[in-house]
């Protein structure tokens, strides 16, 4: 249940940041989605990574830290 709200953190983002992104999730359940688990190296989820980057593990961070970490990596401001 948790991964839903990691994705959901992400969807409601504002459309200012949502159009820096490029959201990509992956299902555990599949080969797809456990072959990239394991490349990113993560160890629990809800996981969420930025630029190949594991950034994110085992918790669901607030909008003002995801926008913070989404920005620091894409050298947009954000006002």
């Amino acid at each position: 249940m948790a991964c839903v709200y990691m994705a959901e953190s992400v969807r409601s983002l504002p459309s200012e940041i949502q159009q820096l992104i490029e959201v990509r999730e992956w299902d555990m359940r599949t080969l797809e989605g456990f072959l990239r688990f394991k490349e990113l190296n993560v160890r629990s989820l809800p996981s969420l990574a930025l630029n190949e980057e594991l950034v994110f593990e085992a918790l669901i961070p607030g909008q003002e830290e995801l926008i913070r970490e989404i920005l620091a990596r894409s050298g947009h401001r954000y006002e």
